[in-house]
């Protein structure tokens, strides 16, 4: 139940959004921080935004929201840099216009992290024994022989599951094959 200056606030933080995520991703990424963590700091400053106009905080619509806004950003990428402690110096947002590539980088960044949830769902469907070596051949990239050892199998078995589960993940991603009877085979 929104009132209509809670709609007003919405519609403004959403025009916002839509006309400058491309530079405030661009901004993010001056900051030293990866295209992922860029979608991020866009996504938590204008959560922030949100919540001060609604509390506030910030004055009235007719203010220029879009600098308060790059702000947050911009600051919301520092301190992601600075807790994985990578030294960039710092940009001013008009220094940096808007070109169509960042854009299109930005788009790019948000279908990659999409995929990456697509796959982490999948990658949970399949049964333990397959999601451990998975995890360990795949993701923490150890030698096969190490994983055969850490799990109490054989490294041919291992080459088995291993095989076996990209076919299942190959399924679950192009959306072929019934619900996750496909992935629980061993």
């Amino acid at each position: 139940m929104c009132n209509a200056a809670t709609e007003d606030v919405l519609d403004h933080i959403s025009h916002l959004a839509l006309t400058r995520r491309a530079a405030l991703a661009a901004l993010a990424r001056k900051e030293g921080v990866s295209p992922e963590d860029a979608v991020d700091c866009v996504q938590e400053g204008l959560c922030k935004l949100l919540v001060a106009a609604q509390d506030g905080s910030v004055p009235a619509e007719g203010e220029d929201w879009a600098s308060i806004l790059g702000g947050m950003v911009r600051n919301a990428a520092r301190n992601r840099r600075r807790r994985h402690f990578l030294a960039r110096p710092h940009d001013d947002l008009d220094a940096h216009p808007q070109t169509g590539r960042e854009g299109a980088a930005a788009d790019e960044a948000l279908a990659r992290a999409e995929e990456h949830v697509r796959l982490r769902a999948c990658v949970e469907e399949l049964c333990e024994i397959q999601k451990a070596v998975v995890t360990l051949r795949m993701l923490e990239e150890q030698p096969g022989e190490d994983v055969a050892e850490a799990l109490g199998i054989s490294p041919g078995y291992v080459a088995v599951l291993l095989h076996r589960a990209k076919a299942a993940l190959r399924v679950c991603m192009t959306g072929r094959g019934i619900g996750g009877a496909t992935l629980q085979s061993a």
